[in-house]
């Protein structure tokens, strides 16, 4: 069966008392492919190890999105940028974010984050590259965010209508909205392109310590043949690259 390909995000692990270059070739060493959210000014020296640049960010900002039409102009212009460089640099994916709903109902918010990516998604299909909407929880980390159920993300894909518009699938925030990760997985994984993960609550390592059973989790996204990336978003309780280390092992054995 296909082997989970695993990166992880930049800023959990950066600035933790191991120098950006290090943490950059330790990662490879260990075997991990890819690194989301790099700063941008680090993508030679994680070329250089063998990471790619496996996500980054579409456009600004998170609170203030594509739920908002006065933000549409803006939006494209940054999602077009990136595309540029997401091409130039082999980068896959462009994480896009709904914005908080801020009175706006689900349904209006949706219509206008559909029309948004939908004028950018031939160029974006053209390019290679997926615009991933990112499913955050809105009841911890991110309060008022719109895109805060796989329901409705889905039912945004699916009105857009294009192979270009995908979602990022964090275990982590959907847990804590909806739960039943395994199932969700099963039945919509189609619409997933990238996934994050961390452990619940507290968004720590996937040990025991937290109540997702990530070699299960693992197991059931491999089940679907994931072109993407499993990255890694957790805060580690200690030296980044043993958590690392860890992360990648227990997706590993979990695989095999």
């Amino acid at each position: 069966m296909k082997t989970l390909r695993q990166s992880f995000a930049w800023w959990c692990f950066a600035n933790r008392g191991v120098p950006a270059a290090t943490l950059l070739a330790e990662a490879a060493r260990l075997g991990y492919a890819g690194v989301d959210f790099l700063d941008e000014g680090l993508w030679p020296v994680a070329r250089r190890v063998g990471l790619q640049m496996a996500a980054i960010a579409g456009h600004d900002t998170l609170t203030d999105g594509l739920n908002r039409s006065e933000n549409a102009v803006r939006i494209k212009a940054e999602l077009r940028v990136n595309l540029a460089k997401a091409v130039a640099n082999g980068i896959p994916v462009l994480v896009c974010f709904s914005g908080n709903r801020a009175n706006l109902s689900d349904t209006a918010g949706m219509e206008t984050a559909a029309e948004t990516l939908g004028e950018v998604a031939a160029e974006a299909e053209r390019a290679g590259v997926t615009l991933a909407v990112e499913l955050l929880n809105s009841r911890v980390d991110h309060p008022d965010y719109q895109g805060d159920r796989t329901a409705w993300g889905v039912a945004l894909c699916e009105r857009v209508g294009a192979p270009s518009v995908r979602l990022l699938y964090d275990i982590y925030h959907m847990q804590i909205m909806e739960g039943d990760v395994m199932r969700t997985i099963a039945r919509d994984h189609r619409w997933f392109a990238h996934y994050h993960t961390a452990g619940n609550p507290g968004r720590g390592p996937l040990d025991d310590q937290q109540e997702l059973n990530y070699p299960a989790i693992f197991r059931a996204i491999q089940r679907t043949g994931l072109a993407g990336f499993v990255g890694h978003e957790f805060i580690p309780r200690g030296d980044p690259v043993t958590a690392l280390a860890a992360a990648h092992a227990l997706t590993v054995a979990a695989c095999a």
